[in-house]
């Protein structure tokens, strides 16, 4: 199957959308996908901040968006835009980075004042770097998603069968098998 990068661009550890992001990676290894996750808060803030193309952890990361078949790209929402980290790292990677790749844009944010920001902040810069087909993506509310004691995640329903349809629609472009949704009864 497809090798799939997985990008969180959320500043936090604990961040909903990292962990989002995580529980849609397992549904896409369970349709016969490699997925790699990369969250860029792991990268040298520097490295970063002061454009080090040369840096060894740019480079890793560099790599690993030329190796992936697929990317999905996950980000909080700030100010009606991705976060600043995301931006950052999209600025590093070469201009066509995303050349024959199939993309899946998310994002997370606490109003839905911000739902537009994936089609008027996020989907140009992405469409920007070549990428073959930006699939439809989605944006969660912030309450739709509940993290345990035990740190398990869970998905309010309607969120969570939205999710599964463009995770399905993005693993299908890929040319993985997908699963089908049970209708609600």
């Amino acid at each position: 199957m497809a090798t799939i990068l997985s990008v969180s661009g959320s500043p936090s550890a604990t961040s909903r959308t990292a962990r989002l992001l995580r529980h849609l990676d397992d549904r896409l290894t369970s349709q016969g996908h490699d997925v790699i996750p990369l969250d860029v808060r792991t990268l040298p803030a520097e490295a970063l901040l002061h454009a080090d193309f040369s840096h060894p952890a740019i480079a890793r990361a560099t790599a690993l968006f030329e190796q992936a078949d697929g990317v999905v790209i996950g980000t909080p929402v700030y100010k009606a835009a991705y976060s600043g980290l995301l931006k950052s790292l999209l600025d590093l990677l070469p201009q066509y980075a995303l050349t024959g790749k199939t993309v899946l844009p998310l994002a997370t944010g606490g109003t839905t004042a911000h739902v537009l920001a994936i089609d008027y902040a996020l989907r140009p810069v992405l469409a920007s770097m070549g990428p073959a087909h930006i699939t439809p993506g989605w944006f969660t509310l912030d309450k739709d998603i509940a993290v345990g004691d035990d740190g398990t995640l869970t998905v309010a329903p309607g969120s969570a069968e939205a999710l599964a349809q463009v995770t399905d629609q993005f693993s299908a472009a890929l040319g993985g098998r997908t699963t089908v949704l049970a209708a609600a009864g």
